[in-house]
């Protein structure tokens, strides 16, 4: 995405780092998902605080709205069925079909949207 953005820096990935697990194995919000809204900040953030930011929460309320009705949930506890947040389930997670079966058709959903979105 940073490439389609034309946006090379080598604090992107580290920033991403924790988005995993529903933001570090909280179970919260898909990283997928957190990663498509930061990619709309990105390309519509304001660079100053007096700056309006309509574009970048329209962009990321429509992004939502689609993942959910492709995904079913936000979620990543929803999504997985897991608890990420102890070793343990992470464990199961790793044996399991999930991060196939689930993770990655998240995330081609999620950059799929946000391109799409970002595109129109």
């Amino acid at each position: 995405m940073c490439q389609r953005l034309g946006v090379e820096h080598e604090v992107i990935p580290r920033v991403a780092t924790a988005f995993g697990g529903g933001m570090g194995g909280t179970g919260a919000v898909c990283g997928a998902v957190v990663g498509a809204v930061m990619a709309i900040g990105l390309r519509h953030g304001r660079a100053q605080p007096s700056e309006r930011d309509a574009r970048a929460y329209g962009l990321t309320q429509e992004l939502r709205r689609r993942f959910e009705a492709e995904m079913g949930h936000i979620g990543c506890r929803e999504l997985t069925g897991m608890d990420l947040s102890t070793a343990e389930g992470v464990k199961r997670f790793y044996a399991s079909d999930v991060p196939k079966r689930v993770c990655l058709p998240a995330v081609g959903a999620a950059y799929r949207i946000v391109t799409e979105l970002l595109e129109s």
